[in-house]
Order: structure tokens, then C-alpha cells, then sequence
């Protein structure tokens, strides 16, 4: 009998969205929300100061969570193959986070690192940056972003290994909740040499603190 094959393991990761995307609503329908949301907060949304926040805060989530309309593996599909034998880790240090927690909406602001060991080709820098981008402009807990950014590059790349590490402060404890305005939340995610090598490991680490802004 043929082993039966999980289909959904091969489809790109903006199909397997699609697969489950809900109707995105109108503007109008947005902007409606943010006034429903202003006067449960406590106010009158036709006041002059708050007359076009509605406008204002619907197109700032279409900028904040401008990652669901972006493809991931499409940014890493083009690779360079002439690299003269360079078999090192590439590492990119102090990557801006700009997120947004799931449970509250509230900020997460931080830096990430992220680092690969080609295996025969590399990427543009920039691309890997974007790939950062990507995630973090979306709805998030910072575990799940961290495992995305590294899965996303080991499955469109086939590095030899990925490390990926998170350094962020997240409002929705800041601002609310327990008050905590300092803690700062770690995540990190290693495959292939990064999770068996611990010398390399310990590198990449270092090299993260080193460049530390």
C-alpha cells in the first residue's frame, strides 16, 4: 500500500494561509470597530480630536501588520551560489522588532540575530532582515515569531544549520498587567551544527552580546 502523503506539508506558506484566511472587511467596516472601540474606552469618537482616529488607526494596522501579505519564501528564493568556497555562519546582529502581542494588541519592541551556515549558496543580507520583517509584522508571541524565522529560512535555503535569537520588551506587561516596565523576554531557536555544535552555539551568543546596541 502507498504511504499516504501530508499534502498541506507541501504547499507554500501564503497557500496554507489562504487555506484558512478569513474575508478581510471593508475600511469602513475597521473604521466602524475603532469607533466602537473609542467610546467603550470611554469617549466620544466625533469629538474633533477624535474624529479621524478611525482613519488614522485603520491604515496604521494595514503598515503594523503588513506581513500577512508578504511571502516569506518568496523573499528567499533568489540565492547566489558564487561564493568561493566561504562555508562560515553569515550572521546578521541587531535586527529591529517591531510586533504586536496576540493576546492584548499591545507593542513588542526589540532586536533580533539571526545567523545560517550555507550549505553551497548564501542569500541577500537584506533578505534575511526582511524575513524578520515579515514575522514580526504580524500578530505574535514571540516564541512562535522566533520558530518561524527559523523554519522559513531551513525550508526555503537547506543551511547546514540556523540560529535565530530574540531580545524584546513586550507593552502588554509594561503598560498593563503586573507593570514591569524592564523585563526583557529571550528566545532562541537553533537547528542542524547550531543544535549539535555547542561550541558554535556559544559563538553565535556571543556574537549576539558583542553587537548588542
Amino acid at each position: 500500500m502507498d504511504a499516504i502523503v501530508d499534502k498541506t506539508n507541501l504547499l507554500t506558506e501564503s497557500q496554507e494561509r489562504a487555506l484558512t484566511q478569513i474575508a478581510r472587511p471593508s475600511r469602513e467596516e475597521a473604521e466602524a470597530a475603532v469607533r466602537t472601540l473609542i467610546a467603550w474606552a470611554g469617549d466620544n469618537p466625533q469629538r474633533e480630536g477624535l474624529i479621524d482616529t478611525p482613519k488614522r488607526v485603520a491604515k496604521a494596522f494595514r503598515e503594523w501588520f503588513k506581513g500577512y501579505e508578504l511571502d516569506p519564501a518568496a523573499e528567499l528564493g533568489r540565492v547566489f551560489e558564487e561564493v568561493e568556497g566561504y562555508d562560515d555562519m553569515v550572521m546578521l546582529t541587531n535586527i529591529d522588532v517591531e510586533s504586536h502581542c496576540e493576546h492584548h494588541l499591545a507593542p513588542i519592541l526589540g532586536t533580533a540575530c539571526v545567523a545560517y551556515m550555507p550549505d553551497k549558496a548564501v542569500v541577500g543580507i537584506s533578505k534575511i532582515a526582511k524575513v524578520v520583517e515579515i514575522f514580526s509584522k504580524r500578530l505574535q508571541t514571540q516564541e512562535t515569531m522566533t520558530a518561524q524565522i527559523a523554519d522559513a529560512i531551513e525550508n526555503a535555503m537547506q543551511p547546514r544549520g540556523v540560529a535565530v535569537f530574540v531580545d524584546a520588551k513586550h507593552q502588554c506587561m509594561t503598560t498593563r498587567g503586573v507593570h514591569h516596565p524592564n523585563v526583557s523576554t529571550i528566545t532562541t531557536r537553533f537547528t542542524g551544527e547550531f543544535r549539535a555544535n555547542s561550541e558554535l552555539r556559544e559563538r553565535f551568543m556571543r556574537l549576539c552580546e558583542q553587537n548588542k546596541r
